[in-house]
């Protein structure tokens, strides 16, 4: 233990005894009141004797005088000692410990007087004498106090020190050393004794915080109603029966006195023999005399299986003999529940009650293990479902919950003991192959899983079609690690889905080389505007009767610096998927308002706008910025869409054109007819274009009856509500004069003109203008 931990000049908190060292000290200083008496009297009889050896040389006066100055520092040094009476249950604190290091300075500079006080008055002999009382002093104050050192280190320091200084003074050297030998002994003496008094202090201390927590244990313990004593003889049967363990096992304490503990936990095993493992444990530990500690044991009570803990040591008498077992037992099977519960949980969705992402990693692992292990192979089949969105979107999440637990069963139907299916997520599902003996044996199970999914679901009185895609990868082939096949896997099903779905592919080496391009052109796509790599081209729209030019639309195209001239059909669903054609969407209707402000002021342009950005909450906002900043007439703007952006939320969508039909724009309903035709969008928006797909244009030249009739509906009906109409992809003459005859307003294609840059198209009217002047 430190010195300054001894005196109580610092408290470690690494020393024994823990941190409560204020408390510590509260018990050595309460010891200072019981020693009061003993010291008074040392103390009296100590200034009675030097005033005797004083009397006759001093003037009793001066020896009055003093005895009283010793008699008020004594009576300061009691007060203070008896206002610690309580610290030891209470603590001391700093200012209560400087206090009494005070109180003992002032008492022992009183008896610093006598040696240099006096010393010049009386002889050599009697200074002698004065140093034996103060001698006694000192050590009187070791025997007294061993549990305040400090007092004691700070009143025979002074007194010594002052001894020592006296014969020093006076010449006598031989005295000086023998009085700073004693200071030496009286100083070692005080610390060593003040060691032991606080460590002995510091055990008891822990003996009974001991004793208080295993009191506070066994009375929790007899309180509690979930733990037991057991207690079996060397015949393995009950005895001492405690009436908590007669209640866990359902009977009297009577009745189960002697009997077999083995017979009583194990139910109807004891007649089959077919006992758990668990059992055997405990009958092989109590058979091999070792203690067992927390051991888990299955155990049958009354017909039920339930899960008990149980603990025991067994006992031998003086000579050694065996005499059987005692132990405590308590009942953990709602704990055990518990735990099973939440091992299932992390293991198994909630939802469709099959196994989740974790238990497929796990299974795909040991199937990689084991395939490198017997030089076999195994497969990862990932499968996702296809339009599940719009199921979701149309129908919400309680329609697609049900669906998603209807397509779980269908998937579970198609597994043998060889594969385990599972849910990674969403809608996306899993099969693990464990062994895969040939290379059709994937085939035929992606086939069986994708024709079974495909068939309609009955769902809350709706009648639902969803496809499924699936993409695979075969281990060790493909990838030597989880995470290598699942990605693999992963890139085959991004290959299924965009060749159009409900089909299985396996995953190639160059589906690698398309990812890593996918994610480099999505790099550079995301700086591509910031670099000024993106650029605007413009296609003329001509008035059907006399050709003049009426508007343009906006064509997007990107020249990067790192892939050179990218195709809109790569790069746009690129932006889509990754959100970035909002960014760029906002850059295309600038650049186009502004470029359209340099056209006579009754030419349009019109702007594409994806899905992704008509659902932004800030579209709106975007195209009034885009009209501010290059003030353009609103009514010269046309905002182009296409019938799938009503799929995904038709209210939103519905909801953001209007918006920008309220500030005077104009709406073009691009492709109609192509896809999800629907005559309830041109019920509820008022379109300002319809425009007629190219595929119907070029069919309707080539004499094709349903191009035809297709395009003469889209007219009439057009005409009927108001609205114009557009053919787009007019390439040639004979396909021209077709539109002409059908009744289209606008048409758009080659014939016309290519997309042209912005100053060819601001060219294309100053050519006219001239040539109109001319």
């Amino acid at each position: 233990m430190p010195l300054t931990a001894v005196l109580g000049l610092s408290e470690p908190a690494d020393s024994p005894g823990g941190g409560d060292w204020a408390w510590l000290r509260g018990l050595q200083y309460a010891t200072l009141r019981r020693s009061t008496p003993a010291r008074l009297a040392t103390q009296a009889a100590a200034a009675l004797a030097t005033a005797m050896l004083l009397a006759g040389k001093v003037h009793p006066l001066v020896i009055l005088s003093w005895m009283v100055l010793v008699g008020l520092t004594q009576w300061h040094v009691c007060r203070v000692d008896g206002s610690l009476a309580a610290a030891d249950r209470r603590g001391i604190s700093p200012q209560e410990l400087r206090r009494q290091t005070t109180a003992s300075v002032l008492g022992a500079l009183a008896w610093a007087l006598p040696l240099w006080g006096f010393g010049l008055l009386v002889g050599p002999q009697t200074v002698v004498k004065l140093w034996t009382v103060l001698a006694m002093l000192m050590a009187a104050s070791v025997i007294l106090l061993p549990a305040v050192p400090l007092a004691t280190l700070t009143f025979s320091g002074i007194v010594g020190a002052s001894a020592i200084g006296w014969f020093l003074f006076s010449g006598s050297f031989d005295m000086a050393a023998i009085a700073l030998l004693f200071l030496a002994i009286v100083l070692v003496g005080a610390i060593e004794g003040a060691r032991r008094h606080l460590t002995a202090q510091i055990a008891e201390a822990g003996a009974v915080e001991k004793d208080e927590v295993v009191s506070l244990l066994l009375r929790e313990f007899e309180e509690g109603e979930a733990d037991w004593l057991w207690q079996i003889d060397t015949a393995r049967r009950i005895r001492s029966v405690s009436p908590r363990f007669a209640f866990a096992l359902g009977r009297e304490a009577a009745d189960i006195e002697g009997s077999p503990l083995l017979q009583l936990i194990a139910g109807p095993a004891w007649e089959t023999g077919n006992f758990p493992a668990s059992l055997h444990e405990l009958a092989d530990r109590i058979m091999a005399r070792d203690s067992f500690s927390n051991l888990l044991v299955r155990v049958t009570i009354r017909s039920e299986a339930r899960w008990w803990e149980l603990s025991g040591t067994p006992r031998f008498d003086a000579n050694g003999i065996f005499e059987g077992y005692r132990g405590v037992g308590s009942d953990v099977t709602e704990a055990r529940d518990n735990s099973d519960k939440i091992a299932w949980m992390a293991r198994y969705d909630t939802l469709t009650g099959l196994p989740n992402r974790m238990m497929l990693t796990e299974t795909l692992a040991s199937a990689l293990e084991d395939a490198a292990r017997w030089r076999t192979r195994c497969a990862f089949l990932m499968i996702d479902l296809d339009r599940f969105k719009a199921v979701n979107d149309t129908l919400g999440h309680h329609v697609g919950d049900q669906l998603l637990a209807r397509v779980s069963e269908r998937l579970k139907e198609q597994m043998t003991e060889n594969e385990l299916c599972g849910r990674l997520g969403g809608d996306e599902f899993a099969v693990v192959i464990r062994d895969v003996t040939d290379a059709t044996h994937i085939e035929r199970v992606a086939k069986r899983v994708i024709e079974r999914l495909s068939q309609p679901y009955e769902v809350d009185h709706h009648t639902l079609f969803v496809g499924a895609s699936a993409g695979s990868a075969v281990g060790p082939r493909d990838g030597s690690s989880v995470e290598k096949i699942m990605r693999n896997a992963d890139l085959a099903l991004y290959r299924a889905k965009d060749a159009g779905g409900n089909a299985h592919r396996t995953y190639e080496p160059v589906l690698h080389a398309h990812a890593e391009e996918r994610r480099k052109l999505e790099m550079a796509l995301r700086r591509a505007v910031e670099r000024d790599e993106m650029r605007l081209a413009f296609q003329p729209v001509v008035d059907a009767d006399t050709e003049a030019v009426v508007s343009f639309e906006a064509l997007l195209r990107w020249q990067s610096a790192e892939h050179g001239a990218v195709s809109p059909a790569k790069f746009v669903p690129l932006a889509e998927d990754t959100r970035l054609i909002i960014p760029i969407g906002e850059w295309v209707l600038r650049e186009a308002c502004k470029e359209a402000m340099n056209w006579p002021s009754h030419i349009r342009v019109a702007v594409n706008v994806s899905g992704e950005q008509l659902l932004d909450a800030n579209f709106a906002a975007s195209v009034v910025g885009a009209l501010s900043a290059s003030r353009l007439p609103a009514n010269r703007l046309e905002i182009e869409v296409t019938e799938s952006i009503f799929l995904r939320d038709a209210t939103q969508a519905r909801a953001a054109l209007e918006q920008v039909m309220a500030l005077g724009c104009a709406v073009a309903l691009d492709d109609f007819g192509t896809g999800y035709s629907s005559l309830g969008y041109l019920r509820k928006m008022r379109f300002s274009t319809i425009k007629v797909d190219r595929s119907f244009v070029q069919g309707a030249a080539t004499g094709n009856v349903e191009s035809l009739a297709i395009i003469r509906a889209v007219v009439a009906m057009a005409d009927s509500l108001g609205m114009s109409t557009t053919a787009e992809g007019a390439e040639t003459e004979k396909e021209v004069r077709v539109i002409r005859e059908l009744g289209c307003r606008k048409i758009q294609g080659f014939f016309f003109g290519r997309p042209m840059a912005a100053r060819d198209a601001e060219a294309l009217f100053r050519t006219r203008a001239a040539q109109g002047v001319a």
